[in-house]
This record gives structure tokens, C-alpha cells and sequence, in this order.
């Protein structure tokens, strides 16, 4: 049975820093400036024997109001309430300060497990304010360095006995259930949809404002990110575990990428970045446009990066509560698509309103698609089959008066589709050739939007059979040879003899 755990604690006290610590993964941004955490992060913890699920939070804010502070403090309230554990840090150099004073107070009113850690207590600097922190009255602060690892055993050890106590009581509000299982019911499919145990990625990427944290609390049906009228306010690509609409989902929610000129901040810097890497853990991307203004350079630039990485992409044009001229304005969407972004042609474009949750059906069945073509297998000899009509209908050309052969063709890879065609002067063969192949392949395999790799191997004239040795006869062989040798010479007919 596992359990979660809440970091909670003022701003820049190691909350991130001790839950990179716990799931093993530099997955939280850290940064020396305060604040740098917004939204609540969920990771995989372990600690020993103990696996359990860990929450890192934004630091409390004395904010009460709906300002960003306000927004951030009140996200963390809900982690504290629904956590089964908070451990409540303290910066062990700095002392108890008031607003850690007011914090303990309302975690004695909110959750009825608190543990108290004085973190920054490696040395004798943080001696003093350890001490201190006895005054909260939540118990014994254990003395602990999250960024040497320091004081984790005793960590341990708070842990342990409520760990057995969840445990326990899981087990006894359990009721046994015999399961009959039928051998041989389950038929092998090419495709393989998401379940459970391995949902679907997802990450929902765009430029700031665009509307994803909105969006993916739509799909949640709760507030769970953090939103606003202020543009940036996501900085770590947070992931969630969820049903959209009957298929198990992880989705990624990812900060909103600029131009690259215009990012000098450093921590904006570390926020893309953890954004690109949630793109390449994905399987499928949606990439979030703002109606009122599409298709903009860098829009092009993100759609452009995630077919590049050879995930599955589906453009969503969001705030489409807000257009007047809805048939008029969709017309202009497709064109602009189209022609813009050729290296995505058939890819899925939906309208959807994050705000009202109109067009998430819509959103739902394209995602569905993508990730059905992006596993889609080929068998061999459809594709040869394929290869031949293609070539009858527009050969290769002949560069130097030598016609390209395309011999054989096969499906190398899926995730995205990847295909190896054999074939003679493979470096004269033109790129326009290779698009006429890919665009052939989404016509006539009902395969839009993907991204899909074509690689030429040279084989050239060469004699498969040229290089091989011949076979060194067997005894049973050479005793044959020598019965029939015999045969030809006893009726006078010549015969080379056995060796």
C-alpha cells in the first residue's frame, strides 16, 4: 500500500531539491531565486523499503487574496488536505520565521500527520535554527540536507510506522475477490490500445497564454495547474495521470515557449528546456494554438520541433467560444495549415474551447487517431506490391543515363513509421522523390499527419550469392557421388571421378 507525501514550506527552503532527491531524477526545476516552483509535481518516491508517492509544492505565501501568491498557496492548501503525510521544512540557517509559525498552525488545523524537518542543517550552521524549530510545536525536527543527502535515514524512520499504519488499514477495508481468468480469450491485435498500465503520453505544448493549463483542467475536470490571465505561469512540464473519456492518459502540461531571442532569463531557459524533454517522452503532441492569432513563427517552430522528434502531432486552435465567423475562420485555419506546414499534411486540426470544454469529443477522437496511425505496421508484401505501382506510375529518375532501381521494400520500425526501400545509386536518388513516397504512403495507407522516415540502402548490382563459399559435400553425398561414378563406369560411360 503506498501513500503520499506533501513537501510543504516557505519559499527557497529545498522543497524541490529534497523531492529530486527522493524519486532519484533531477525532475523539479531548482534555482536560488525563491518561488521558482508554481504547480504541484508528483513523482515515485523510494526510500529504502518505503515506495510512496511524493508531491512537490509552491512555496507558502502569506497572499490570501486571487493574486498569483493567492492562487499558488491556495493549490498547495488542497495538497495538504489530500496528502496522507506533509513534511513541513524549514531552512535550518535561516531560524523559525513568522510566516513559519503561521504555516504550523494551519497544518495542525489541516492534516493530522506532520513531520517536522529543519532542512540546510549540514555543519554546525544549522544547529542553532534546528534547535529553534522545536518552538512550532509539531514535534522533533529532524536535522536534514537535501542536497547531500544527510538525515534521510531518520527520515526513514518517521516514515516507517505510518507507512505499516496505512497499510494496515488498507488491508483490513479490502474485501478478498476471486477472479476467474479464461486462457486463450484475449486475441493479439496489431494495435495495442492504451490501458493502465501503459497509458498514452500526451504533452500539450504552444506559446504562452495559449490556454494549456486550462485545458488540461478541462480534461481533469478540476483546477489541478495553476492558471490565470498572466502569461508564463507554468514553469515545470507537470504531468498527471487521468481518463480522457475512457482512455488512460499521462498528459504533460508544459511552460509556453517564446522565440528564442527573446528568453534571457535563465530559469525561463531551464523551463523550455524541461518542456522539450517532455515532448521527447511523449507519443503524442498536441500542439495548443490561440485562435485570435494562429500560425505565428514560433507556432510553426514547435509544430515543426515535434515532428522532428517523429512524434504523432495534432494541432488544436483553442478559445473557439470566442470567434464570430466560426465556418469562415475554420476555412482560413485549414488553408493556412496546409500551407504552411506541408511537412504535416493530413495531420488533425480541431477548434476546442478550454474555458467551456466545447470540442474536447473532437480533441479526443483525433489523439485516439494519431496514436493508431503512429503504431500502424505495414506487411512486407503489401508494401513491395505498393513499391511496384508507385514506380510503374512515376519511375525514378536517371541520373547519367542510368535508371535508379527501387528493388524491395520493408517496415523497419514503428513509433513513428519508419521504412528501408534497397535500391542502386541511393545518393542521386532526389528529395522530391522521397516526399512523392512519404505523401504516396498517407494516401494510400490512411496514414495523415504522422511523421514518417523513409531510409534508401544501396545494394547496387552485386550478386547476393557472389561472396558465399560453396558447400563442402557430405559423406552421405560423396558416397552417392561414388555409387553413381561406379553405375557410369560399369556401362562404359564416362564420369569424372569422386575426390
Amino acid at each position: 500500500m503506498s501513500f503520499t507525501l506533501a513537501i510543504v514550506g516557505r519559499p527557497n527552503v529545498g522543497k524541490s531539491t529534497l523531492f529530486n532527491r527522493l524519486v532519484g531524477k533531477r525532475l523539479a526545476l531548482v534555482d536560488d531565486q525563491p518561488g521558482v516552483t508554481r504547480d504541484l509535481r508528483e513523482g515515485d518516491a523510494r526510500l529504502g523499503d518505503l515506495k510512496f508517492i511524493v508531491i512537490d509544492s509552491a512555496g507558502l505565501e502569506l497572499a490570501e487574496d486571487d493574486s498569483l501568491q493567492g492562487r499558488m498557496r491556495r493549490l498547495t492548501e488542497r495538497a495538504v488536505e489530500e496528502a496522507d503525510v506533509c513534511l513541513f521544512l524549514v531552512d535550518a540557517r535561516v531560524g523559525v520565521t513568522p510566516a513559519d509559525e503561521i504555516f504550523a498552525e494551519i497544518l495542525r488545523r489541516k492534516n493530522a500527520h506532520v513531520i517536522l524537518a529543519a532542512n540546510k542543517a549540514e555543519g554546525h550552521a544549522g544547529v542553532a535554527g534546528a534547535l529553534e524549530a522545536w518552538s512550532l510545536g509539531l514535534g522533533e525536527p529532524l536535522q536534514i540536507s537535501a542536497e547531500h543527502g544527510e538525515g534521510l535515514d531518520d527520515l526513514y524512520a518517521a516514515l516507517k510506522p505510518l507507512a505499516d499504519e496505512f497499510a494496515a488499514r488498507h488491508a483490513a477495508n479490502t474485501p478478498e475477490v476471486d477472479v476467474e481468468i479464461e486462457e486463450g480469450s484475449e486475441e493479439e491485435e496489431v494495435y495495442r490500445a492504451p490501458t493502465a498500465a501503459k497509458p498514452l503520453q500526451l504533452a500539450v505544448i504552444g506559446r504562452p497564454n495559449a490556454g494549456k493549463s486550462t485545458l488540461i483542467n478541462k480534461i481533469l475536470g478540476e483546477d489541478r495547474l495553476l492558471t490565470g490571465p498572466e502569461a508564463g505561469i507554468t514553469r515545470d512540464a507537470i504531468s498527471v495521470s487521468t481518463e480522457f473519456m475512457g482512455t488512460p492518459m499521462r498528459i504533460w502540461d508544459t511552460a509556453g515557449m517564446r522565440k528564442k531571442g527573446k528568453v534571457n532569463d535563465k530559469l525561463e531557459k531551464l523551463s523550455v528546456a524541461d518542456g522539450l524533454r517532455a515532448v521527447r517522452f511523449a507519443e503524442v503532441v498536441v500542439v495548443l494554438l490561440d485562435v485570435n492569432i494562429p500560425f505565428e513563427t514560433q507556432d510553426l517552430r514547435i509544430a515543426d520541433f515535434a515532428e522532428t522528434e517523429g512524434r504523432a502531432v495534432v494541432v488544436a486552435a483553442n478559445k473557439w467560444d470566442l470567434e464570430e465567423d466560426k465556418p469562415e475562420k475554420l476555412k482560413e485555419l485549414r488553408e493556412a495549415f496546409e500551407r504552411l506546414l506541408p511537412q504535416l499534411k493530413g495531420a488533425p486540426l480541431v477548434t476546442v474551447s478550454a474555458k467551456t470544454g466545447k470540442g474536447l469529443d473532437r480533441l479526443n477522437d483525433a489523439i485516439l487517431k494519431a496514436h493508431r496511425v503512429w503504431n500502424r505496421r505495414i506487411s512486407t508484401a503489401k508494401l513491395n506490391n505498393w513499391l511496384t505501382a508507385m514506380t510503374e506510375a512515376h519511375p525514378p529518375p536517371a541520373p547519367g543515363g542510368r535508371r535508379i532501381k527501387l528493388r524491395y521494400m520493408t517496415q523497419a520500425k514503428t513509433r513513428p513509421p519508419g521504412f528501408v526501400i534497397m535500391a542502386t545509386h541511393t545518393d542521386k536518388i532526389p528529395e522530391s522523390y522521397g516526399r512523392y513516397l512519404v505523401n504516396g504512403l498517407r494516401a494510400d495507407f490512411d496514414m495523415p499527419g504522422t511523421p514518417i522516415r523513409i531510409f534508401f540502402r544501396d545494394q547496387g548490382n552485386k550478386n547476393p550469392y557472389k561472396d558465399k563459399k560453396k558447400s563442402i559435400p557430405s559423406r552421405l553425398t560423396k558416397h552417392v557421388e561414388a555409387k553413381k561414378h561406379a553405375a557410369r563406369k560399369e556401362r562404359g560411360l564416362a564420369s569424372k571421378p569422386v575426390k
